[in-house]
């Protein structure tokens, strides 16, 4: 088959582009709409360009033994999948992808679901599944002679870009909301060399600011209304298939933000689907905070037809997005897979995310929301004990540490926030902290410590 096959498709109106078409803020010229990458001879059932699937799977595990750059990166191992580049020796990578599918055994028997896994993208090079999408779409700014990229960022998405601009040799530009990012997301961005400027606005005022800059000088625009990022996020759902034998979960849930992620993860598993890899897809559930959940009030308005930003309050500040740009996408994809979009307490993602540190797995609180949404899920009967279900962890635990240290000083939420929740969960959260214990230099004192600390 041909190296770079694609083309860029309307959301909207449907009308199709060659990639170098595209407009600096990837919005369709006659409708306003974002694009997806689409690669026509893949319709063709018998066309020349058609993948093989059968060869393909054989050639994908191959590449897991190999010492070739590219074979180890769990992005560009697929890339007969990804065809966007000219020339894939300009592919950036640090390897990112390959990441670990955990069970939950602790979960699962709470939950009363045996086959209950997270695929933790936290994993990556930078701590998050922005990884995955970077190395495409900067690999794409490389190759077209880009010396400039950027994003506005709410943390993952600037440490990730910074990280392989850096790696290409490329500089890279990064408006943050003031006061709204974790610090550690913020130092990565710095280490990486990255000219980052907080902004005294909100995430979707500063993604305005910079859709002005791409239009006025030369500079890539990184965030996920880039269509290469979502080629590159949508890999994780190959590897998911595949550590499942080409077989599909019967649930995938995703924390829900600038919902970019979600869109990439259904066209993945849609293309897999198209080209015989795998016989269906799995329903797909897109869970938001309470305080950020403009697609969460749509679909319970009118089933993800319109959508109205709402001011973004939350401390997961991953998905702390009010205005997703990605929203008609992610819609269309719950829609289709028969998922469902649910929002959570601020308390009901602090417990959570202490249940999955529980089970040794640290992650970000926005990743945390996948859990507490299954468990919606689950007392509502749309999750079954027999079914399969896969929980997407955005990102590393130590992306947010102080977040984790307050919950177990019982100083992270509120007393409005507390004061509102129900006995059980209550419960729940005083048995999950585990404060530092102040004791006395003496084996007695550590000892009555531990004995106090099993009782």
């Amino acid at each position: 088959m041909n190296e770079n096959l694609h083309q860029l498709r309307c959301f909207g109106c449907g009308g199709r582009i060659r990639g170098p078409e595209a407009q600096p803020d990837f919005r369709c010229a006659s409708c306003g709409e974002l694009f997806e990458v689409e690669y026509p001879g893949w319709t063709e059932r018998r066309g020349p360009d058609r993948p093989n699937p059968g060869a393909l799977k054989w050639l994908w595990r191959d590449r897991r033994c190999s010492s070739e750059r590219l074979d180890q990166s769990g992005v560009w191992r697929f890339r007969e999948l990804l065809p966007i580049l000219d020339n894939f020796g300009n592919a950036v990578t640090l390897r990112e992808g390959n990441t670990p599918l955990y069970h939950l055994p602790r979960l699962s028997k709470k939950l009363g679901i045996d086959q209950l896994f997270a695929k933790h993208q936290g994993m990556n090079p930078t701590g998050s599944f922005k990884d995955t999408g970077m190395t495409s779409a900067l690999s794409v700014a490389r190759e077209r002679g880009f010396e400039w990229v950027a994003c506005a960022s709410t943390g993952n998405t600037s440490a990730a870009m910074a990280a392989y601009a850096a790696r290409s040799g490329l500089k890279s530009l990064v408006l943050i909301p003031e006061g709204k990012i974790a610090w550690g997301k913020l130092s990565q961005a710095m280490d990486y060399g990255a000219v980052t400027c907080q902004l005294p606005v909100d995430f979707d005022r500063c993604l305005n600011v910079l859709t002005e800059i791409v239009r006025q000088a030369p500079i890539y625009l990184l965030n996920s209304v880039n269509p290469y990022r979502l080629e590159g996020q949508k890999t994780p759902a190959f590897e998911i298939a595949e550590a499942f034998d080409w077989n599909v979960p019967d649930h995938l849930i995703v924390p829900g933000g600038n919902l970019g992620n979600s869109s990439a993860l259904g066209k993945g598993f849609r293309e897999m689907q198209d080209l015989g890899l795998v016989a269906r897809k799995p329903r797909i559930s897109v869970i938001q905070a309470a305080g950020a959940n403009p697609l969460a009030q749509s679909f319970a308005r009118d089933h993800g037809a319109t959508l109205e930003p709402v001011e973004a309050q939350t401390r997961a500040t991953a998905i702390r997005i009010g205005n997703p740009a990605s929203w008609r996408k992610a819609a269309r994809v719950i829609q289709d897979t028969g998922g469902w979009c649910l929002d959570v307490t601020e308390a009901e993602i602090a417990v959570a995310k202490a249940e999955i540190g529980a089970e040794g797995l640290g992650c970000e609180p926005a990743s945390a929301v996948t859990l507490a949404g299954l468990k919606k899920l689950r007392a509502q009967g749309a999750v079954g004990s027999g079914e399969t279900v896969v929980l997407l962890l955005t990102g590393h635990t130590l992306k947010d540490a102080d977040y984790t240290i307050d919950f177990h000083r019982g100083t992270l939420l509120t007393d409005g926030e507390t004061g509102g929740i129900d006995s059980v969960v209550a419960k729940e959260i005083s048995g999950l902290r585990r404060n530092a214990i102040p004791v006395e230099a003496t084996p007695a004192a550590v000892l009555a410590a531990m004995r106090g600390a099993s009782a």
